[in-house]
């Protein structure tokens, strides 16, 4: 993957796409609520489950937290897999009080590698999650990848079938200049292209990245 084809594939998006206005929160604890809640699901159903959270007026971190998790789990049951998301969040808050005294003004105070170490200690925060909370809550220079960039740069022929998650992400911090919002934007392109385009039985004909070299026989 080289620089001029990441940017290229960026400058294509953004002229045919704009501005995604990503990620969607009123608060910063709705961001970092809505990134656990978001994992194996679309996010209009989490979009369900914040309204739900909304209504009961805990939207936030410390009401969250002295919520019992069935009393959770029944609120955020649009989001799917409810049990087990209730179970991640409360992970993720008890990590918060216990540990940083509940204040994310501590917690912003860590450096990013600290901060990334330690919440994917917490259970049921993996890379994609730990790496969403840290661009969008916290504004750090962290590339967000997912199943959407690794599909598309397969078939474009960037990177190898057997790039892992680190592997690819170190691509594009590498590659691109250090800029939160373009960290921001590119992320939410690919997602957007993932979810209309290069979705597992493509759809290319139109795809702002149609006339790039690409294969699309790859299996995923």
């Amino acid at each position: 993957m080289t620089v001029q084809n990441i940017k290229h594939i960026y400058e294509l998006l953004f002229e045919r796409l704009g501005p995604q206005h990503w990620w969607p929160g009123d608060t910063r604890d709705e961001i970092i609520t809505g990134a656990i809640l978001t994992q194996n699901t679309n996010w209009q159903n989490v979009e369900k489950a914040i309204a739900n959270l909304k209504k009961a007026s805990v939207m936030s971190l410390d009401k969250l937290y002295s919520l019992e998790q069935c009393a959770l789990a029944e609120l955020i049951r649009p989001a799917g897999y409810y049990n087990i998301k209730a179970k991640r969040l409360k992970s993720f808050l008890n990590w918060l009080f216990e540990n940083h005294n509940g204040s994310l003004e501590e917690v912003e105070a860590m450096d990013t590698q600290s901060l990334r170490a330690e919440l994917l200690e917490i259970n049921g925060i993996g890379p994609e999650t730990a790496d969403s909370i840290l661009l969008y809550a916290f504004g750090r220079l962290v590339f967000v990848v997912d199943a959407y960039t690794y599909r598309i740069m397969t078939r474009h022929q960037l990177i190898e079938p057997e790039c892992d998650y680190e592997q690819l992400r170190s691509f594009f911090e590498d590659n691109l200049e250090d800029n939160v919002r373009l960290f921001n934007e590119y992320h939410a392109l690919l997602v957007r292209i993932g979810k209309e385009f290069c979705r597992p039985k493509a759809r290319c004909e139109n795809c702002p990245l149609e006339k790039l070299p690409h294969h699309v026989t790859i299996e995923d």
